[in-house]
C-alpha cells in the first residue's frame, strides 16, 4: 500500500497539489478534512450544537459520508458547496477537535486507503496519526497572506479581512487541540508554496515519491510504502 500524507493549514495549497499529484502518480485523492466538515454539514443540518461532544460523536458514527471526484455527499445529500460556506467553516474546528469524531473519521481513513492500496491523502494529522508510516510526508505551508489571499478568492461572500481572521483561529485551533494537532512530522519534508506554482511544486514532489520508492526498493527490490 503506497500512501503519500500531506498535512498543512488552510489555504496552504494542499487540495490543488494533493489532487494533480495524485493524477501525476495514478493513485487516487482524498480531502480528510472535506470530511470534517460533512459532520459539521450533517450536524448543522440536525440542529445539533457543534459544541455537543457526545451527540456529534453518535451523528459522525452513523452519518454516511462519500468523498470522491465528483464532490461530497452527506447522507445522499450533495453538500459540495455547503461545506466551504461560512456556517460549516465556523464550525468544523470545534468538530474536527472532538477525540471521537477524529477516532471515527481515522478509521474510515484508513479503510479507505486500504480498499484502494493507498493514494494521496491530505489533512492536519495524515503524517503525525493516520498513517505515520507513509512513503512520504510532506507539510505544505505558505504565507498568512498568500493563504488568506487564496481563500478570499475561493470563498466570494467574505473579503480579505474576514477570510485572515478566521484563517487565523483555525490555524489556533488546529494547533492548540489535545487530539492529534497540526504538526510537522519529524519526518516530512516541508513545501513553502507561497512562491512556486502548483506544477514546480508537484513536479518536486513526483521527484521525492520516485527516490523514496527507489530508496525502499533497494537493488533488485519491489518498492513498499505503508502497510
Amino acid at each position: 500500500m503506497i500512501v503519500i500524507a500531506i498535512d498543512g493549514p488552510a489555504g496552504s495549497g494542499k487540495s490543488t497539489v494533493g489532487r494533480r499529484l495524485a493524477e501525476r502518480l495514478g493513485l487516487t485523492y482524498l480531502d480528510t478534512g472535506a470530511m470534517y466538515r460533512a459532520v459539521a454539514f450533517a450536524a448543522i443540518r440536525q440542529g445539533l450544537d457543534p459544541e455537543d461532544r457526545d451527540r456529534v460523536a453518535a451523528l459522525a458514527r452513523a452519518v454516511d459520508i462519500v468523498v470522491d471526484d465528483s464532490g461530497v455527499r452527506v447522507d445522499d445529500i450533495d453538500a459540495t458547496v455547503e461545506i466551504r460556506g461560512p456556517e460549516v467553516t465556523r464550525a468544523v474546528s470545534v468538530v474536527a477537535a472532538n477525540p471521537e469524531v477524529r477516532t471515527e473519521l481515522r478509521a474510515r481513513q484508513r479503510a479507505w486507503a486500504i480498499e484502494r492500496g493507498g493514494g494521496v491523502i491530505e489533512g492536519r494529522d495524515i503524517g503525525t496519526v493516520v498513517f505515520p508510516d507513509a512513503l512520504l510526508k510532506v507539510y505544505l505551508t505558505a504565507s498568512p497572506e498568500v493563504r488568506a489571499s487564496r481563500r478570499a478568492k475561493e470563498m466570494t461572500d467574505l473579503d480579505y479581512d474576514e477570510v485572515a481572521a478566521d484563517i487565523a483561529r483555525r490555524d489556533a485551533a488546529d494547533s492548540g487541540r489535545a487530539d492529534s494537532p497540526l504538526a510537522t512530522a519529524g519526518d516530512a519534508v516541508t513545501l513553502d508554496t507561497s512562491d512556486i506554482g502548483i506544477e514546480a511544486a508537484v513536479d518536486e514532489l513526483v521527484g521525492l515519491v520516485e527516490r523514496r520508492r527507489t530508496e525502499l526498493a533497494g537493488p533488485g527490490g519491489t518498492p513498499g510504502g505503508a502497510g
